[in-house]
């Protein structure tokens, strides 16, 4: 009888621990934050103007708002990301989406950078529309009495399988921006509170809950809770996984594009974790110059030396949390 050699399934452990950062970037709990952000009367005049009643009724019947299906400007102004969980909720990939024949070729820096410009931001009506138009017909194809929250977050998630096996870059980056986080998780063990894929609460010497987890830019923050609902910006860390070294002067510069938005909301301290072991930190200072500092991913994964150790100090400290 052959002998049964099964290898770990390395590919799915990492898919899991990427869902936390595509549930933060994409999936519902993106949308649920963007609803958080937005006046909601707003939103709910503009699901009125641009979905048809009875498919918002059809929804209201089962307990279901209408932006979980149907896209209205207000949202994409307030987070251009979340355009990619409209599209992966209609089943299309980003190759076929952001194409001429979609008429969507110039929205793609809206789900993958985040950015909204002049030109899409008046478009946005258009896009929307079309969206709607798209989903109405998903709705009346799949039935509405069939439709459920879970069934969405189901329908999305068929979609990202194949995106993440055949984004290899895009699989790399999210794994460092894991990898970084699982380095803070370890470092904050010992007080931490509650914890899943994407987000840890921990409480401090002060008694106050620090909360750490994914975000769409830049990739970690964290915060603490100085009143119910009320935060202060401790860090922000961006991430950038890509391992040619002759790309680290845009993915720096890029770094800095992202901090100065941390800084514009009041983060007080902004690192940069590069994946590549040989980078000049002179340059990395003067491309970076809203970076407090630079670590490198592979310092961290070790777990072990002077840079870990300065990276570790700084978490302890900034959270004010004891040592463990």
């Amino acid at each position: 009888m052959p002998s049964i050699n099964i290898p770990v399934p390395e590919l799915q452990i990492d898919f899991s621990f990427a869902l936390g950062q595509i549930r933060s970037l994409y999936l519902q709990d993106a949308l649920s934050k963007t609803v958080d952000d937005i006046d909601l009367a707003e939103l709910d005049e503009e699901l009125s103007t641009y979905v048809p009643q009875d498919s918002l009724k059809a929804l209201a019947k089962h307990g279901l708002r209408g932006e979980l299906v149907f896209p209205v400007p207000c949202l994409l102004v307030a987070n251009p990301r979340v355009l990619g969980y409209y599209r992966l909720l209609l089943g299309f990939s980003q190759k076929e989406f952001y194409t001429t024949k979609f008429g969507c070729s110039g929205f793609k820096s809206m789900e993958v950078k985040g950015i909204l410009t002049d030109k899409n931001k008046k478009a946005l009506p258009d896009l929307c529309n079309g969206l709607i138009g798209s989903a109405v017909s998903l709705l009346d194809g799949i039935g509405v009495d069939r439709v459920s929250k879970e069934m969405l977050d189901d329908l999305t998630l068929l979609t990202v399988g194949p995106q993440l096996r055949g984004g290899a870059n895009v699989k790399k980056g999210i794994i460092s921006i894991v990898d970084v986080f699982q380095a803070i998780h370890d470092i904050v063990e010992h007080a931490t509170t509650s914890s899943s894929a994407s987000k840890i609460e921990i409480q401090n010497a002060a008694g106050r809950k620090v909360v750490i987890e994914f975000a769409p830019d830049p990739d970690i923050v964290i915060r603490e809770e100085i009143s119910k609902g009320k935060y202060r910006n401790i860090i922000a860390i961006e991430v950038k996984g890509g391992t040619d070294f002759s790309n680290i002067h845009n993915r720096v510069g890029e770094a800095e594009k992202s901090h100065q938005k941390a800084r514009a909301a009041g983060y007080v301290e902004c690192w940069t974790v590069v994946n590549v072991d040989r980078i000049d930190m002179d340059m990395a200072r003067r491309e970076s110059p809203s970076t407090n500092k630079f670590y490198r991913l592979s310092a961290l994964k070790l777990a072990d030396g002077d840079e870990y150790q300065d990276f570790k100090d700084r978490v302890i400290s900034l959270t004010g949390i004891r040592n463990g």
